[in-house]
């Protein structure tokens, strides 16, 4: 299945009020959309604005949803599936988040892997629901140093020829291309990727930001707030390569029930954990497209966790949210997604909890749940090559 974002709200605002506005904000994994999310959710909230937001993956338990529900937003979950290939779940959802809080501004997460976003979700639902929302311009966040390598201005761990084709796909159709943790580059390095970016795919606009440091994000935002996307022929898309290219991402969800009978540090051990794995994934050479782990202390206050991020094998596995007191027993939830067999990487997580659980003398590691697969093919409800009239 392919993953895009978008929705509609399936009941609309009242006659009397402003249409919804629809924003979604894509890229590929590890670009940094979950961060990016919740400071665009957070911005509009302090605006007085109602805000939803959407989730959406192949499979279960996603750190995402954990990630913005700790921070206090009303987020749905559309697991199983991309939202074009799901579109009655797509609007149930946001009829939910309707039915609850009557959101003023949605804002969806679309599946990393995904692309050809226009033709199969923003443009049916202009045709099937246009009177009831407005849609803001398609953002494609980018992770810098994964954008130089695909575009060959760096070298260093990179995906196949067809994971790579889906990539450059994103980047084809959005009409905001944001290079994202601007934090890590010298300026040099930003006027080259610009200068690529905007050779290659010229009807984009690019701008560049640090949605963890907040540094330029106000422009930016005010665009996804105040302008419309616009019109125009949709990119051609050979769904053979793209579905080749989905198959060879592996993709494994995992919950573990964490418990020791003496308090340990939820923050060393998801770090040790990140480390384990990403050395286990280094020996196979399989390179990583996203691990994100988070852990919920069962003793802590609602919306307290720890989390870590790794996106690229040669990078250091990032805590991004810290827990301030040992823990003797929670969740953890696993998300990692890269191009390798799903079985290696089962055994890979399975292995690297077993090496773990010895950094602690009584901690267990029990599995409650653990999907591991490749995604299927693509196959949208709908795809417009054209916007609906008006």
């Amino acid at each position: 299945m392919p993953c895009h974002a978008f929705f509609h709200i399936a009941m609309p605002p009242s006659p009397l009020s402003p249409k919804a506005r629809y924003i979604m904000i894509g890229g590929f994994l590890g670009a940094g959309k979950t961060t990016t999310v919740a400071k665009l959710a957070q911005r509009l909230t302090e605006r007085g604005l109602k805000v939803g937001l959407i989730t959406n993956d192949q499979g279960r338990e996603l750190v995402d949803t954990q990630m913005l529900r700790a921070k206090g937003f009303a987020t749905e979950e559309i697991p199983g599936g991309c939202f074009c290939c799901r579109f009655n779940s797509l609007v149930e959802a946001a009829d939910r988040l309707t039915t609850a809080s009557q959101p003023d501004v949605f804002v969806a997460e679309p599946v990393g892997s995904c692309t050809d976003l226009v033709a199969t979700v923003t443009y049916p639902l202009r045709r099937i629901y246009g009177d009831h929302f407005t849609v803001a311009p398609v953002s494609v966040l980018v992770d810098p140093v994964r954008a130089a390598r695909v575009l060959g201005l760096e070298s260093g761990g990179n995906f196949s020829e067809k994971v790579v084709y889906i990539y450059k796909k994103q980047l084809e159709e959005a009409d905001l291309l944001v290079i994202n943790k601007l934090d890590l580059l010298s300026p040099e390095r930003v006027v080259q990727l610009r200068t690529a970016l905007a050779a290659q795919f010229p009807r984009a606009e690019i701008l560049a930001v640090s949605a963890r440091a907040g540094t330029d994000l106000d422009a930016w935002f005010s665009k996804l707030e105040h302008e419309v996307h616009g019109t125009g022929p949709t990119m051609d898309v050979d769904y053979d390569v793209y579905a080749d290219g989905e198959a060879l991402l592996g993709w494994l969800n995992a919950t573990v029930q964490l418990e020791a009978t003496t308090p340990f540090d939820p923050d060393r051990v998801l770090t040790a954990l990140a480390r384990d794995i990403q050395d286990r994934l280094r020996a196979q050479r399989a390179e990583v497209a996203h691990l994100k782990m988070t852990y919920s202390p069962d003793e802590a206050l609602a919306g307290e966790i720890a989390a870590v991020n790794l996106v690229r094998n040669d990078f250091v596995p990032e805590l991004s949210l810290k827990l301030p007191e040992p823990s003797k027993r929670g969740q953890l939830i696993i998300n990692l997604r890269a191009e390798n067999a799903p079985d290696a990487l089962a055994l890979i997580v399975r292995e690297s909890l077993h090496t773990v659980q010895g950094l602690v003398p009584t901690l267990s590691a029990q599995l409650h749940h653990l999907e591991h697969f490749r995604p299927g093919r693509p196959t949208p409800t709908h795809r417009d090559q054209l916007p609906a009239l008006g």
